[in-house]
């Protein structure tokens, strides 16, 4: 008798065959003029249920550039495992012709001269005609996000969240949960949530002083779609007040809490619920060891990590889906339930090319009237750049070499700390740089730009701990983003040594001298977690030193030498 893991294996690898799963036939389009919606679109219709996944939108309401990353080490069993692959690697794990649309959609190499071929991803109203698509098909389909949706963007940042919360209702969610959202405030976050026509879900969201379950963010709610009882359980960021100010929503713990998870899984299954999804915001190595710990999921839904993966991985009896970030891809998961089991699903995970999906009229009339107030704002050029600019890796992206030119040039100080965050779209070489692009890589309710003095001890100390929090072979102590982004110094990191031992041959740049552990030295960075930081905003440093350029142009950052990777 077959077992049902094996069964999920065969369905997967059905899947795969009859290209009913990942990208289809649109990864192996080699022109522009190839790619249409309706191959974007085409799905075989499968089993009874239909799941909609969109996730870390990063209030990019309008298409963009984003560039995969170079860069994603893996560690400890998640060595060389998904999605800890890139570029040429990635291409051929999942079988993707160079130069394709999917090399561009999904990797980073040639990114510029690709990204001028097949143009901009994104937009929540080329989204929301993928999503009415969808629902054309499958009328019950559940769409729901994964949170990181409320913050990342200068609207998002004046109208404290109310103009992603308007465009985002247009697309009908049926529930959500949350990260950065909370870096808005108790206050303002509970003011929009009471506001929504749909349930924000967390099962880990506890009352801080009573460490009881929250009552304004229920652990789960209920679907009755395609003859079965569905369950989602929410699972908010974990790490909040370590990778984020606890002091703006001290109200709140939270933690993995897979005890916790388990009783609801249990909960909703002993109310008969016949298939179980997490929507989750851990990021990807988590879900996978929760997946491994947590009896009786079916799907993990998978955000945080902005990971984009063409197929599901299969941890035990559950699949983990992971739809990358900033509006580039929606996934769709088809489930074949039946008699209380999920026996079988197909999946695609849509590109959201910005130049071949038509965008919807009532959704663009919406984003246009919630930009309206800020069109002149946004759209003035500060400065252009010569070089590509990007922010993913583990270690650095040129935005972030940028801002720490910034910091170190309008603060006066030998050494820049920019933090490691994922967010915050790309720009080609060429492009001209607007204060739209520079806030959309540095909006946050807590931008200040310190200068202080730290000792050489002192930085050892901060990138010893952030190293340890990206490189711990244990997932559960994985709690952020990457590495912290550096200026005016250099490092060499082994990420095999325990923590403590990973940082060496710590160098100040201007001098060559070696760091000295008594000697204080004069810091820059932004993004500080302490309550009652000081300083300008980073986006005014940022464009004071944009326009002072004129032009920019990113050296190659050779500034940190990385062993054991």
């Amino acid at each position: 008798m077959i077992s049902r893991r094996d069964f999920l294996q065969a369905s997967m690898a059905a899947s795969a065959i009859v290209g009913a799963s990942g990208f289809g036939n649109w990864a192996r389009l080699a022109a522009q003029q190839a790619l249409t919606q309706d191959q974007l679109l085409q799905f075989d219709s499968f089993g009874n249920v239909t799941l909609i996944h969109l996730t870390d939108l990063h209030a990019q309401l309008t298409p963009i550039w984003f560039r995969e990353p170079e860069v994603n080490i893996g560690v400890g069993e998640n060595r060389g495992q998904v999605p800890h692959v890139t570029g040429a690697d990635f291409r051929q794990l999942y079988g993707i012709e160079d130069g394709s649309p999917s090399h561009y959609a999904l990797t980073y190499d040639d990114f510029s001269a690709l990204g001028r071929t097949y143009g901009r991803m994104g937009g929540v109203d080329r989204i929301a005609t993928v999503v009415n698509a969808i629902r054309a098909d499958r009328p019950e389909a559940i769409l729901l996000d994964g949170g990181d949706t409320w913050h990342g963007s200068y609207g998002c940042f004046h109208t404290q969240g109310q103009d992603v919360v308007n465009v985002m209702n247009t697309l009908r969610p049926d529930a959500m949960t949350l990260h950065w959202e909370f870096t808005l405030g108790t206050d303002r976050l509970l003011e929009l949530v009471g506001g929504l026509p749909f349930p924000v879900l967390g099962q880990n969201i506890f009352d801080a002083e009573w460490q009881e379950p929250s009552e304004d963010f229920p652990p789960y709610t209920f679907f009755e779609r395609g003859g079965a009882k569905i369950a989602v359980i929410g699972q908010a960021f974990p790490y909040m007040p370590i990778a984020n100010p606890g002091w703006m929503f001290p109200e709140f713990s939270f933690g993995i809490r897979d005890e916790n998870m388990q009783a609801m899984v249990d909960e909703v299954r002993a109310e008969g619920a016949e298939l179980v999804v997490v929507l989750s915001h851990n990021g990807f190595d988590v879900d996978k060891k929760m997946a491994s710990r947590v009896t009786g999921i079916d799907v993990i839904l998978s955000g945080h990590t902005h990971d984009a993966l063409p197929e599901p991985l299969l941890v035990g009896e559950t699949i983990i889906v992971a739809s990358g970030s900033n509006g580039k891809f929606v996934s769709r998961v088809d489930l074949d339930v039946q008699n209380g089991r999920m026996m079988g699903f197909r999946h695609k995970l849509i590109p959201i090319f910005s130049d071949v999906i038509t965008p919807d009229p009532e959704v663009a009339a919406v984003i246009e009237a919630e930009r309206a107030p800020f069109k002149d704002t946004l759209e003035e050029v500060v400065g252009q750049t010569d070089s590509l600019l990007f922010r993913r890796g583990n270690f650095n992206g040129t935005w972030d070499d940028l801002i720490c030119d910034a910091l170190l040039s309008e603060r006066d100080a030998e050494i820049a700390l920019s933090p490691g965050v994922r967010w915050g779209p790309s720009l080609l070489p060429g492009d001209p740089i607007t204060r739209e692009d520079i806030w959309n890589v540095t909006s946050m309710t807590y931008g200040k730009a310190y200068r202080t003095e730290m000792t050489g001890d002192f930085l050892k100390v901060v990138l010893e701990d952030v190293g340890d929090n990206i490189f711990n072979p244990d997932p559960y102590y994985q709690q952020g983003g990457d590495m912290v982004r550096v200026g005016g110094l250099g490092y060499t990191i082994d990420i095999d040594k325990p923590q403590g031992e990973r940082i060496s041959d710590m160098t100040l740049i201007s001098t060559g001298e070696a760091i000295d552990p008594a000697r204080s030295y004069v810091v820059a960075g932004w993004a500080s977690v302490n309550e009652g930081t000081e300083g300008p905003e980073i986006w005014d440093v940022v464009e004071a030193h944009v326009r002072k350029l004129g032009t920019v142009t990113v050296a190659p950052n050779t500034s940190v030498k990385v062993l054991g990777a």
